[in-house]
């Protein structure tokens, strides 16, 4: 199906913010920017959205989604929990580049606009509570001992992945990154049961 000039205008909109957000943040993406990216005027901006912020929302829920996905295929496979939990450790990530939605985090801006806030803190409560299903089940199934704390474990895995980044960045190499997350799963290896072992 051919898309109409003005929903591919959106589309391009939505896309170039999508990136700039990830490269630069809220607060450094100018509407003048990312109406030079997508290559519309400001006619086009101001007749699909409201203003930068609307925009902005749009593209970062996209680009949530999108995230949560990707985290929920391999959290949600057909696999032993402690496994689930190290493919999602390891799986490949444009390490240099940081979460496209824990950098929203470090922007003062994103944190004084409710909407943009909202996408953040949903994203994130839907992330901590699927990790923390999937060590609960590993539980359930022996895969990890009775006394663990699912919301414990789940906090800890995402902390190492969002510091990681973190460090990342900080240092210029993704080193760091890769360094943390072989140690979460050192941890994973020594919280699961003697019968699901380490098969990274």
């Amino acid at each position: 199906m051919t898309r109409s000039p003005e929903s591919d205008a959106r589309t391009r909109l939505v896309d170039a913010t999508t990136e700039l957000l990830w490269e630069r943040g809220y607060a450094a993406t100018s509407p003048r920017a990312i109406m030079d990216r997508a290559e519309v005027g400001q006619g086009s901006l101001y007749h699909h959205f409201a203003g930068k912020e609307a925009l902005a929302a749009a593209a970062f829920e996209h680009r949530a989604a999108e995230t949560f996905a990707a985290a929920d295929a391999l959290l949600s496979a057909d696999r032993p929990a402690p496994q689930r939990i190290r493919d999602y450790l390891l799986r490949q990530r444009d390490v240099l580049r940081g979460c496209p939605v824990g950098r929203m985090a470090q922007d003062a801006d994103v944190l004084t606009s409710a909407p943009l806030q909202e996408i953040l803190r949903t994203t994130f409560t839907r992330l901590r509570g699927l990790m923390r299903s999937v060590v609960a089940e590993g539980i359930r199934t022996g895969d990890f001992p009775a006394d663990l704390d699912p919301q414990e474990l789940a906090d800890t895995v995402l902390a190492v992945v969002q510091g990681g980044y973190v460090l990342a960045r900080a240092q210029g190499s993704a080193v760091p990154f890769h360094r943390a997350v072989t140690g979460a799963v050192a941890l994973i290896d020594h919280a699961a049961t003697p019968t699901t072992g380490s098969s990274t």
